[in-house]
């Protein structure tokens, strides 16, 4: 048993939907978040920059004594994984692997769809992760960046989300097509309007659950579940804007968010 929390990290705000699957499959576990509001995105960076920031995030989480973490943001996944579980002595976790493994393992067709930022879809990080499993995969992409303001506005199942998934996914229903990776911690938001547009014949696949899945085998093999029944508690850390991270958040989670505190992370 093991009652130190999990760390979890993000360019921003949209790692929260990650929190959001963990608070459902490890409900007695405390979480700490950071989101890296101030310099988000990451997508924009140069590699080394982003593995950098990854160094810095992960210091500021094992200052709070976490005895896991997961980088739940696509690109730092993509950049730092490998590096960052060969420098630091705890489970790390990624998103990208976790979508991937489950996209293939539910598509028939092997045909898979990956929509996210401009910045994921061009780093190829999901085509090779896919290719690493099966070299047979085909695979359909689209960048979809009007759907990250979308869902911090809180307008996912409204009009205009409906007609921007229409806009970027129409041709999709028309493909072969059976999977498709929301390669964004934003788009489970708008899974339903995107569910609609793509017809029930293709499968969505949401990384923030898979990784939450991975995390609980993780936890589970090294023997860090805290099993004791209690009340999870929840803290949120945030380079800059605590407000808005605040206000934002609570629509990612769903609930409430207490006290954001803001901190240096240069001094990481």
């Amino acid at each position: 048993m093991d009652k130190r929390p999990i760390g979890v990290f993000d360019s921003g705000i949209g790692g929260l939907t990650v929190v959001k699957e963990i608070m459902e499959v490890l409900p007695d576990e405390d979480i700490i978040y950071f989101g890296d509001t101030a310099r988000v995105p990451y997508g924009s960076k140069s590699k080394e920059t982003v593995i950098k920031y990854t160094f810095q995030c992960i210091r500021f989480l094992l200052e709070k004594g976490v005895k896991a973490i997961v980088i739940a943001c696509n690109t730092a996944s993509a950049a730092s994984l490998d590096v960052v579980q060969q420098s630091f002595d705890l489970p790390i976790v990624g998103v990208v692997e976790p979508g991937a493994v489950t996209a293939c393992n539910v598509t028939k067709s092997k045909k898979i769809g990956i929509i996210g930022t401009e910045g994921t879809v061009s780093s190829g990080a999901y085509e090779r992760a896919i290719y690493n499993i099966d070299n047979s995969v085909k695979m359909k992409l689209k960048a979809c960046p009007l759907f990250v303001p979308i869902a911090e506005e809180g307008w996912q199942d409204t009009d205009i989300a409906k007609l921007t998934a229409e806009r970027y996914l129409g041709d999709f229903r028309n493909s072969d097509i059976d999977a498709l990776v929301m390669a964004c911690t934003h788009y489970p938001l708008l899974e339903k309007t995107i569910g609609k547009v793509v017809g029930k014949d293709i499968r969505l696949v949401n990384p923030a659950y898979e990784t939450a899945k991975v995390l609980e085998k993780m936890i589970n093999s090294n023997g860090l579940k805290n099993e004791r029944p209690h009340k999870a508690e929840y803290k949120y850390y945030a380079s800059d804007n605590p407000v808005k991270f605040k206000k934002v958040g609570e629509n990612f989670l769903s609930k409430p968010i207490g006290w954001v505190e803001k901190i240096d992370i240069e001094k990481y």
